[in-house]
């Protein structure tokens, strides 16, 4: 629900009057934004009649960000104010690394009808980071101005700043002609602006300044160097429009860029000759998407920089129409009528086992055919539903598709293909089956892909359709550990239980400098530090009071890795034993975690492998990509899995899946000083076999066997000279690895002391 403007002053408002607008007005107390984050006494909201803004003043920030930073950004329609929209929108100095932070000053610059400037400073280190948010009458835009002043006396090299906006819903569209690229340079760049949005708003990013971008545009940096008493000014723009249509953001663009412009307009009817819903025109740049305008009414207009563009002519569920050349010129206007958009089609699809009536939960992608290009029009990706198992309805713009059919691809089964025709108005019914080729919960092997989020801050995807994509691609556990909140518990206990399926509650605890994954905690418990201040002896100890079994140290070599920050001296409390797990994520190089895992067996610490894909939006991102697997030979429960990975009793993998016979993973072998022992393992990959490597001591190659075919059993000599710790990769031929923990080897003169294994 909407609320009025209750703390924002409208009485200026003068509905009506040529060229009057509202006046701006900045409140202090809890923000009047409907779900916003910025609750308290000392927060600042500021506003007009197009927007409305709060800084965490005192509130805590996302992710542990300095407080001081802009947390709450909404539309202003017709009087009342929007939802909030984001989960942060400011400037980051160093890229996502961490900011310890122990000083601040906000100042209120002007505060009148016509112009509010709040002025916010902040040091980062040895830095200043002071940042002037202004806000105009009658403006949709946030000017933006921040002044990085390098206080310290040593160099600052290699630095990425610039100003970020990150949605906590919605889709984004990243700067056009650098594609959905998650880090590129900005050499492709066709403007200098991203957009987050959705079919009833969009907020743009303008940084003229910016030469790389992070996260498909969320970041917009500057690479550049700081000598001691140096410092650079940013400036941007955060522009808010009312609905998700694009022509304003382009306008603006090109007025701050002094680019002249000439007019698109036209008209859309479907195959009914009425308007299509949700229709719009999409206007492409060199091959590229540009920017879209939507078609209230079926009637449509657009200022386009002049130059050379394509357009066509869509609507939701609607074929797209052929795409048309056009030549832009200044002052000039061009005309593009689209008559008979055709309709939708229907594919009822059921899924089940080859050779049963065994329904199978599974993923569905377009791999050819129309795919939407705006993604309020409809996804490219698909899952089952969670009752009926196995059913899934696709409502399809008309045409050829081929579709991508996963359950459990590269793990359990083959990726698989589906080749349909629909045509407007048709339903097709179709059954499709699914070969299962390998049964690890046979051997008592169970997968989990143990860093997941749903719709808390960045993070996109409702409850439901998480619980559906882990167990389409054949996990047998439910996770989630959305960034320090547990706020999704209830609801993921209730949709895993409608199934059957044990449910690993988790929180991402994030502090800047090293986020971690507890599990499994309380159902709901709150979390009762603070991670932008408190110390890592107090995280951890919060991650036990929670009830967690095991506390992983998420990504620790990325930008908000614990141990790469703990390098850098940047960790409050320093060094802390109160982890158990290394994560093993498929969003970054994990060679650096894999050689710290080594280097801790090669002086007898057990601390062990945990592995999650880090996804936050299940449609364009492949949960269960990599996953861990624990080896639970009694009831499999939450508290039993967890201590079974703390035991050791696991690995990580992106396919392979592996059985050891007469030494599990975690376990300690005890042999005589010259004895030599066979460590018998069966390995399988349904995409086929490539190679098996022993390691040892130092991450030393022991031994290497090349393998072919599906499954194959190892037998590796674990001669009078290995000790310490031997462990086992598996790479599959599509060149994914499975990576097992550690089997103690422990060596002792006595006769009597001879190749036995712990439990």
């Amino acid at each position: 629900m909407n609320h009025r403007l209750s703390g924002l002053v409208l009485a200026g408002l003068l509905a009506g009057a040529s060229g009057a607008h509202a006046d701006v007005s900045i409140t202090r107390g809890a923000t009047a934004i409907p779900d916003g984050e910025a609750l308290a006494d000392a927060d600042l909201t500021v506003g007009n009649d197009k927007l409305a803004f709060s800084i965490a003043v005192e509130s805590r920030p996302p992710w542990g960000v300095p407080r001081g930073t802009l947390v709450d950004l909404a539309a202003v329609k017709e009087g009342e104010i929007d939802l909030d929209r984001i989960a942060f929108a400011d400037f980051i100095p160093d890229n996502w690394s961490a900011w310890p932070n122990d000083g601040k000053t906000v100042e209120i610059v002007e505060d009148t009808p016509e112009r509010a400037v709040v002025r916010i400073r902040r040091n980062w280190a040895d830095a200043w980071v002071t940042t002037t948010y202004t806000l105009e009458a009658g403006s949709d835009r946030i000017h933006l101005q921040t002044e990085l002043e390098n206080a310290g006396e040593e160099p600052l090299e290699a630095i990425r700043s610039g100003f970020t906006l990150w949605p906590d819903t919605g889709y984004l569209f990243g700067v056009p002609g650098l594609g959905d690229a998650k880090e590129t340079t900005a050499e492709n760049a066709l403007s200098d602006r991203m957009v987050a949005y959705d079919r009833d708003w969009a907020f743009a990013l303008h940084a003229p300044y910016f030469d790389r971008v992070n996260y498909q545009g969320q970041d917009m940096y500057r690479e550049h160097d700081l000598a001691p008493g140096e410092s650079r000014r940013f400036e941007g723009w955060l522009q808010v429009v009312p609905d998700g249509d694009l022509a304003p953001v382009v306008a603006a663009a090109a007025e701050r860029r002094g680019e002249s412009t000439g007019n698109l307009s036209g008209r859309l009817r479907n195959d009914q000759g009425e308007t299509p819903p949700d229709g719009l025109v999409m206007v492409e740049k060199d091959g590229h998407p540009f920017a879209w305008t939507l078609a209230e009414g079926g009637e449509f207009a657009i200022d386009l920089p002049e130059g050379d563009y394509s357009a066509y002519a869509t609507g939701l569920g609607h074929a797209s129409s052929e795409p048309v050349l056009l030549s832009i010129a200044a002052g000039e206007e061009e005309t593009l009528d689209v008559d008979g958009l055709q309709g939708p089609g229907t594919l009822s699809l059921e899924i089940h086992e080859a050779g049963s009536e065994v329904p199978r939960d599974a993923r569905l992608t377009i791999l050819e055919g129309q795919q939407p290009p705006v993604e309020f029009l409809g996804k490219q990706t698909f899952f089952t539903e969670l009752e009926p198992v196995g059913h899934a309805e696709l409502a399809l713009a008309p045409g050829d598709y081929r579709l991508g059919v996963n359950a459990g691809a590269g793990f359990t089964a083959e990726a698989q293909e589906l080749e349909v025709s629909l045509a407007s108005g048709e339903t097709v019914n179709e059954t499709f089956a699914i070969e299962r080729l390998a049964e690890p919960n046979e051997r008592d092997w169970f997968g989990g892909d143990l860093h997941h989020h749903a719709n808390v801050l960045e993070g996109t995807t409702p409850p439901e359709m998480v619980v559906r994509a882990q167990l389409a691609n054949d996990l047998d556990l439910t996770f989630v550990s959305d960034h320090d909140s547990t706020r999704n518990h209830a609801e993921f206990q209730s949709l895993s239980e409608q199934r059957g399926v044990p449910f690993i509650p988790s929180i991402e605890v994030s502090p800047s400098w090293g986020h971690q994954n507890p599990f499994p905690i309380e159902l709901g418990g709150e979390l009762e530090v603070d991670p932008g201040t408190d110390s890592v002896q107090d995280v951890f100890a919060e991650a036990r009071r929670l009830g967690a079994e095991v506390v992983p140290l998420n990504h620790p070599f990325n930008d908000y890795g614990y141990l790469r920050n703990l390098a850098g001296d940047s960790v409050p409390g320093g060094f802390a034993t109160g982890f158990d797990l290394l994560e093993l994520n498929a969003e970054v190089d994990n060679a650096p975690t894999l050689d710290t895992a080594h280097r801790l067996w090669d002086a007898g610490t057990r601390v062990y492998f945990t592995a999650g894909t880090d996804t936050h939006d299940v449609w364009n991102d492949l949960t269960g990509r990599i996953r861990m697997m624990a080896r639970v030979p009694g009831e499999l429960t939450p508290r039993v899995f967890a201590r079974a990975l703390k035991n050791g009793h696991g690995y990580a993998t992106e396919g392979p899946l592996l059985y050891p016979h007469n030494g599990l993973f975690g376990d300690t072998l005890r042999l005589t000083e010259d004895e030599a022992y066979t460590w018998t393992l069966d390995v399988e990959a349904v995409d086929g076999l490539a190679e098996a490597r022993l390691m040892g001591n130092g991450g030393e190659v022991l031994q290497r066997v090349s393998l072919d075919g599906r499954q194959a059993e190892l037998a590796l000599e674990l001669g009078d000279g290995v000790e310490g710790w031997v462990a086992l990769e598996v790479d599959d031929q599509d060149g994914d690895t499975a990576w097992s923990n550690p089997l103690w080897v422990e060596r002792d003169s006595s006769d009597a002391y001879t190749a036995t294994l712990d439990d």
